[in-house]
Parts: C-alpha cells; sequence; structure tokens
C-alpha cells in the first residue's frame, strides 16, 4: 500500500489544501493528513479543532485519516508507514523552501517528497490570507471546503 503524509498546520484547511489532497488521492493508495505543531506557527484554532473540522469533510473517505504530531515530519511519516511527503506549491519561492525540505528529509530518510502544483484558481488561497481576511470581519466561506466553514468568527459580510 503506497501511503503519503500530507502535512501542514491547515490553520484553516483551505480549498487549496482540500485540493492537494483530492488530487493526492488519486496518486497515493492512503493519505494521512498530518498536522503537524509548528512553534512558529501557533495556531488561532486549536489543533483538536483542526482535526475534527478535516476529519468530516473527509467523513465518507476511509483512505484518508487525519493526526497530529510533533517533531520531524519524515519520522511520522516513517512511525505510519509512509514512503511519500506530498507538498503543494503555489509559486516559485515556496518551491525553493520546500526543494530544501525535501532534500533534507531525503539526505535523513528514504522517503520521497512530491511536489503537487496549485490549480490556477487555487493559487492565492493561503491559510494566512484567509486568517487576515477572516480578522478583518470578511465572509471567507468561499475559500473553506463546506464542512471547514464554521471556521469563520466573522458574521459580517464584505465580499
Amino acid at each position: 500500500m503506497r501511503t503519503a503524509v500530507f502535512p501542514g498546520s491547515f490553520d484553516p484547511f483551505t480549498i487549496g489544501h482540500k485540493d492537494i489532497a483530492d488530487r493526492a488521492l488519486k496518486i497515493f493508495d492512503r493519505v494521512i493528513i498530518g498536522i503537524g505543531y509548528n512553534i512558529n506557527k501557533p495556531g488561532k484554532s486549536p489543533v483538536e479543532e483542526r482535526i475534527k473540522a478535516i476529519s468530516k469533510i473527509y467523513e465518507d473517505e476511509p483512505l484518508v485519516s487525519v493526526m497530529s504530531y510533533t517533531g520531524l515530519t519524515v519520522e511520522f511519516a516513517k512511525k505510519h508507514n509512509a514512503g511519500f511527503i506530498v507538498r503543494g506549491i503555489r509559486e516559485v519561492k515556496d518551491f525553493e523552501y520546500e526543494r530544501n525540505l525535501a532534500d533534507t528529509n531525503s539526505a535523513i530518510s528514504d522517503i520521497e517528497t512530491v511536489f503537487l502544483a496549485a490549480r490556477p484558481e487555487f493559487g492565492f488561497v493561503s491559510s494566512s490570507m484567509v486568517r487576515e481576511l477572516d480578522a478583518n470581519g470578511y465572509d471567507v466561506s468561499k475559500f473553506l471546503p463546506t464542512a471547514e466553514s464554521d471556521y469563520t468568527s466573522s458574521q459580517k459580510t464584505k465580499i
């Protein structure tokens, strides 16, 4: 069974993240969405809420599981017998950063990193953009999968 880990902070899990996860399912037998604890990204929503929201999105898809982890992504992948890490790339600077991570992961493990380019309609969508819009009172529901739309704290509709 070819298992891939799709890691991220997913705060929130956007339509772009969902697109990458869905496309990864076409390539791999199983996809683990791994919510990593990043000291530099403490998060707006508690990890448990993110797990619950993403799990709801994939409740009818038994080949997707959602879990949290601390430490290195390669160690999490090894623990779950995943031979691959999936990363979404929106722009050139993402590629440069992700390529360095992939090279490091390759140097310390036999886990392969697979890059999936964001589709043009999702390339501008990022969790930080969604958080910023939400914090300023904009309706961000169009940037979130349906089950995740309760993420928004704002009740105002500006867009």
